[in-house]
């Protein structure tokens, strides 16, 4: 498996103000990477609709619904971090983390980011990184198998 987060699908900071805006920018960046169509984005919303994808520690974590995995064409995973919090359903969301994944691989994924986000540390390093590059440095650890 080739790297599921590369430098350009990190985003520092976002321009998004409102949830819909966040999910159509992290959704955005993973279409630009060649990972899905733009019809995965249309999916992240429907499961939105159905389910909120706010995880706790201000992450967020859009993704499709299984109806859309034909239009994934490689697991990949986007990140941008917002300088101001984003109200998702009453929840404060710094960072929202896209993920697309081939053949069921978004579990294993959501897992990586789970870990990382459960660490109250490891979120405050996140918050404080000053640069895209940063924030990829101290996420590089979901591309390890």
């Amino acid at each position: 498996m080739s790297d599921i987060l590369a430098r350009s699908q990190v985003k520092v900071p976002g321009t998004a103000r409102t949830k819909d805006d966040a999910i159509r920018e992290a959704g955005q960046l993973l279409v630009e990477a060649g990972a899905v169509t733009p019809a995965y984005v249309d999916a992240m919303f429907e499961r939105e609709e159905s389910v909120s994808t706010y995880m706790g520690n201000y992450l967020a974590i859009p993704h499709g619904t299984n109806e859309a995995k034909d239009a994934i064409t490689r697991s990949a995973i986007s990140v941008v971090r917002y300088d101001t919090p984003i109200d998702w359903d009453g929840n404060e969301v710094r960072f929202a983390v896209g993920i697309a994944g081939v053949e069921g691989g978004h579990l294993e994924v959501l897992g990586r980011v789970a870990v990382l986000f459960a660490d109250t540390d490891e979120v405050d390093r996140l918050v404080a990184a000053r640069s895209a590059d940063e924030v990829y440095e101290l996420l590089n650890a979901v591309n390890e198998e």
